[in-house]
C-alpha cells in the first residue's frame, strides 16, 4: 500500500479526518471526511465552517440494503407517485452532467433531537446511525427488524441526507459516496463516513486541488485523489 494511503488508512482508523478529491474527470471537487461513530458537535462544526458544502453521510450498499433504505431518484420516478403528483414527471433527473444516477436516499433525524440542524443535533444522528448499524450487522439481523430499530431512534426527513453506495461499488460508480464509504473499509470500520464538499470562499465553486492541498497541509490532514483508492482495489 502506498505511502499516502497508508498514512489516511491509519489516520480514518484512529477518528482523525481525510481528504478526499474525485476527479478531474468527474465533479472535480475535494471532500473533507470523518468516520461516522467519530462525530461530535465540533467536527460537524468544523464541517459547516471550513467546507461550505452540504453535510452527508455516505454509507455501504450493505447498509443501505440492511434498512431497506431507497434511492430516492427511484421514489421520485415511481409511476403510481408521479400519477399521483405530476410535479414529478416535470423534475425527473436525466440530465446529472456527472453520472446517471444519484446517490441520495433518506434523509434522518435522530429522535432525541429537537429541529435536528444544531451541531449537537446532527452529531448525534449521524453517530448513532453508524453505531446502529454497526451493532445490527455484528448480530447479523434481519432487514425487519433492523427497520423497527431505526424507526424506533431515527424519523423522516430530517437533516442528515444520506447517500447510499451503489451495488458493486467502486467497480459500478466511482463518486464521492463510493470513495468515502471505501476509506472506511479500508480503515476496519463500518461503511459509514459522514463528510461535506469543500467550496471556495466565495461559494462560487468547488475548493481548488492547490487550495484543498494547502488546507491539508496546514492542518496536517492526508489527501488522496479518487485514483489513489481506485488503485489500490486495482480498478485504475
Amino acid at each position: 500500500m502506498a505511502s499516502d494511503i497508508a498514512a489516511a488508512v491509519e489516520a480514518f482508523s484512529q477518528g482523525k479526518p481525510v481528504m478526499i478529491f474525485d476527479s478531474s474527470f468527474r465533479e472535480q471537487e475535494t471532500d473533507l471526511l470523518w468516520p461516522a461513530s467519530a462525530a461530535t458537535p465540533q467536527i460537524i462544526r468544523r464541517l459547516r465552517k471550513d467546507c461550505g458544502g452540504l453535510l452527508f453521510l455516505a454509507i455501504g450498499d450493505e447498509i443501505g440494503e440492511l434498512f431497506g433504505l431507497p434511492w430516492l431518484q427511484d421514489i421520485h420516478s415511481n409511476p403510481k407517485l408521479v400519477e399521483e403528483n405530476p410535479v414529478l414527471k416535470e423534475l425527473i433527473t436525466d440530465d446529472l452532467r456527472y453520472d446517471a444516477k444519484s446517490a441520495f436516499t433518506l434523509s434522518l433525524n435522530h429522535r432525541k433531537t429537537f429541529t435536528g440542524i444544531t451541531d449537537k443535533d446532527r452529531a448525534l444522528t449521524t453517530r448513532r446511525f453508524g453505531e446502529l448499524a454497526d451493532e445490527l450487522i455484528s448480530v447479523k439481523s434481519s432487514q425487519k427488524h433492523s427497520q423497527k430499530a431505526l424507526g424506533d431512534e431515527f424519523r423522516t426527513p430530517g437533516h442528515i441526507p444520506l447517500c447510499r453506495e451503489s451495488p458493486g461499488g467502486l467497480n459500478s460508480r466511482q463518486g464521492h459516496t463510493e470513495l468515502a464509504v471505501s476509506i472506511a473499509r479500508l480503515a476496519g470500520l463500518p461503511a459509514c463516513t459522514i463528510g461535506a464538499e469543500m467550496l471556495q470562499p466565495d461559494g462560487d465553486g468547488a475548493l481548488s486541488v492547490e487550495d484543498a492541498m494547502k488546507y491539508a497541509k496546514e492542518n496536517n490532514i492526508p489527501m488522496l485523489t479518487g485514483k489513489d483508492i481506485l488503485e489500490v482495489f486495482g480498478l485504475n
